[in-house]
């Protein structure tokens, strides 16, 4: 026995010795590898050192007031858009509201009525490389309980309130003020400028469209556009406080799927297994448990968490301000913390509407789910289908495509466009640090690629919690100190046209 006992001692010996021989030659060496890479990492974020936004509106009473009154006068004219429904009457009310509020500008430009869509032609020196500033008047309903009146336009506690403040009728009532300034001082500007809105951005109907259409047949092609998609957001993400210009460099692709299962039907008292709903759950399940999207780093992407970074604290400094090194963690841990930081890494999947059968104990023979997909440029339309096909074929289920479009093409980050818009935020909103941003809702700017190589998404006015939650909710508003520099911004793009990047 204790020669037995000796030798499986000598055994477990051998294997220690073994395993320990094995850490030595093999962890002990990537250990001190991943200390190095975490040495250098810090390192440079040292030798980077940190920073601060340090951007706030600078204050502008007389000029407030006047922008705040002005929108004031817009919100109070309801133009919530139907879907389907064409309402060129009720839009042309608003018309009337923006030539009374801005005389000189109708007075001195070429105005025209597309349907209810409004488009105005300021001649500058040159009619080569025209620009275009978009917003669309249209808004969404007002339903829930409001505090103040949707369309009562108050101004108080600093802010306008009303449908519409926000979401975006601020960026019409600044496009106008700048132009009216402008033209009120004998300003030409140095290349043709467009004044645009559209009436149906909301329920992504044919205004905009009919616009490009408009330019098209009128061979305009535009070397600029600033639309709305992103803002000054207060800390776009956690850990990284103060303003930043976010600005839209693209907008993801959007699609809706239906998604149907069949059956035999029958009575609910002997149920068969896999019924259709049943069959639905299990695909549903598996698309949100385990994405079949890829998740992929955009340039864009580290474009933008490498600007920021520097602003952050020292751990998230570290983590975004290293990619090369903390990219693989960061695609695991961000769609778990964020759902917002994982629309900007995959094509997202919600699914949005259901039907079985019309009786309690009915099992139906067709059921079906919706989903309304954002297609990310690494995955569009065609793969992201085959995709969702195939493993919505494992379950028996058929796939649909009811609508679906790619993304829309990415604004150069090297570019003149992206370096006007940098100077002219740069001139007009002091401290304010600028970062790219991956649109992830849909705008009228995606209808025009054929007419416009530079599509910057932007609006000029602060977007912080409150309004950012109020845009489609509940007493949606504008902080009115915000307002004199999205018209000082919008003065800063006219006068850069032209000139070098």
């Amino acid at each position: 026995m204790t020669g037995l006992l000796d030798g499986v001692l000598a055994v477990a010996g051998a294997l220690l010795l073994m395993v320990w021989m094995l850490f030595v030659e093999l962890v002990l060496p990537l250990l001190g590898i991943l200390l190095v890479l975490l040495l250098i990492a810090v390192i440079r974020t040292l030798v980077q050192g940190h920073k601060t936004s340090t951007y706030v509106p600078a204050p502008d009473p007389d000029k407030e007031t006047l922008c705040a009154e002005k929108l004031s006068a817009m919100v109070q004219c309801e133009t919530i858009s139907v879907r389907g429904v064409d309402q060129p009457e009720k839009f042309r009310r608003f018309h009337q509201v923006l030539k009374e509020l801005y005389p000189v500008v109708f007075n001195h430009c070429e105005v025209m009525d597309i349907d209810g869509n409004l488009l105005l032609h300021w001649k500058g020196v040159s009619s080569s490389n025209p620009i275009m500033l978009m917003s669309h008047m249209d808004v969404v309903p007002a339903s829930g309980g409001w505090s103040r009146d949707p369309f009562g336009g108050e101004i108080a506690d600093g802010k306008v309130w009303g449908r519409g403040t926000a979401d975006t009728k601020a960026s019409v009532m600044a496009f106008y003020q700048a132009a009216e300034e402008l033209i009120s001082e004998g300003y030409v500007p140095p290349v043709d400028i467009y004044l645009c809105s559209s009436c149906t951005e909301e329920v992504g109907g044919d205004g905009a469209p009919k616009i490009v259409q408009w330019l098209k047949d009128h061979d305009v092609k535009l070397s600029l556009l600033c639309d709305e998609g992103g803002g000054i957001i207060s800390e776009p993400i956690g850990g990284v406080p103060g303003y930043y210009a976010m600005v839209g460099v693209y907008e993801k692709g959007t699609g809706d799927l239906k998604f149907t299962a069949r059956s035999a039907g029958g009575h609910a008292s002997a149920p068969a297994r896999n019924t259709p709903i049943a069959r639905l759950g299990k695909f549903i399940t598996e698309v949100e448990t385990k994405t079949p999207m890829k998740v992929k780093f955009s340039p864009e992407v580290d474009a933008m968490f490498s600007r920021l970074a520097p602003y952050a604290s020292f751990p998230l400094h570290l983590v975004l301000g290293n990619l090369w090194l903390f990219k693989p963690l960061l695609k695991r841990v961000l769609p778990l913390i964020s759902p917002q930081a994982a629309a900007m890494l995959q094509t997202t999947i919600a699914f949005t509407m259901q039907k079985g059968s019309d009786g309690y104990n009915v099992i139906p023979q067709e059921a079906y789910v919706t989903a309304n997909l954002r297609f990310i440029p690494h995955q569009k339309v065609d793969e992201s289908v085959e995709v969702l096909t195939k493993l919505a074929a494992k379950y028996d289920i058929e796939t649909e495509v009811l609508m679906a479009n790619d993304p829309s093409p990415s604004l150069d980050l090297k570019g003149c466009a992206f370096h006007l818009t940098e100077a002219a935020i740069a001139e007009v909103f002091p401290g304010l640090p600028v970062s790219p941003y991956i649109v992830t809702g849909a705008t009228d700017c995606r209808f025009y690629n054929d007419v416009c190589d530079n599509c910057v998404r932007f609006a000029p006015v602060v977007y912080g919690p409150e309004q950012l939650k109020g845009m489609h909710g509940i007493d949606e508003n504008i902080e009115t100190n915000c307002l004199p520099g999205a018209v000082e911004y919008y003065k800063a793009m006219i006068r850069l046209q032209g000139s070098s990047c």
